[in-house]
């Protein structure tokens, strides 16, 4: 991320009428490189920089903003909340959410994709409300924080977490398991905060498109779920069925 996330930064890539990209002076080809490559997503992330995460097309076919819970400043969570359906959820690993006492929301999960919430939660001290970006932002950082006890959180609370399925994105593509995967791979606590883009203009969810374009203006990585997968196969080989 910039410095500042006030400006957006300019890039080489050019948005034609009908949506679609081409690269400035490429006679209305695709770019050659689309999307950021793992390594250099990886190397943001440890910074403690955003990235946008992209699932198939065939299944939410959307982005989400990630960082590592904590690096999440309060100016950091604003940008998120500003930029994002503001339903802010942290993935974190079955352990975690065994050891803070962070049971499944319900007791039968009837989401489609069988995304992992646990009941929501503030953190005790020094918040307030618990919505406020300070608030949201301390929340993260503390439940990113080795040290945090089941009792340092308020139930129900303003933060979702989300518990990851063991095996990562080798045995499930979602968004859940590329953020505890993104803080693995960077020696991360495993814990991380996530939200859906969302557009500016209506409020509609952020497709593909427009992700890479917010992603440029922004200097904020992008990459996919695939890929992610992809590199950890090649890493750390595939998982037997």
């Amino acid at each position: 991320m910039p410095a500042t996330m006030a400006t957006p930064t300019t890039t080489s890539t050019a948005t034609t009428t009908n949506g679609s990209y081409q690269s400035n002076g490429s006679n209305g080809s695709e770019p050659e490189h689309l999307f950021d490559s793992i390594e250099d997503s990886l190397e943001a992330f440890s910074r403690g920089e955003f990235l946008i995460v992209l699932d198939s097309t065939d299944r939410e076919n959307e982005g989400d903003l990630i960082i590592a819970a904590e690096h999440c400043t309060t100016e950091k969570m604003a940008f998120l909340v500003r930029h994002s359906s503001g339903y802010v959820c942290l993935p974190m690993t079955p352990e975690r959410t065994k050891r803070l006492d962070l049971p499944q929301m319900v007791p039968q999960n009837q989401d489609h994709l069988l995304t992992a919430y646990t009941i929501s939660v503030d953190y005790a001290y020094n918040t307030t409300t618990g919505i406020s970006a300070h608030d949201r932002a301390l929340t993260a950082r503390k439940l990113a924080d080795p040290t945090s006890k089941a009792t340092d959180f308020r139930r129900p609370g303003h933060v979702l977490p989300l518990r990851s399925r063991m095996g990562g994105v080798r045995v499930r593509r979602g968004h859940t398991e590329a953020a505890t995967e993104l803080c693995r791979l960077t020696g991360k606590e495993e814990v991380a905060v996530i939200c859906e883009l969302v557009r500016e203009e209506d409020g509609l969810m952020a497709r593909r498109d427009y992700c890479i374009d917010f992603a440029r203006r922004w200097g904020i990585k992008v990459c996919t779920i695939e890929d992610l997968a992809e590199y950890v196969e090649k890493k750390e080989g595939k998982l037997s069925e």
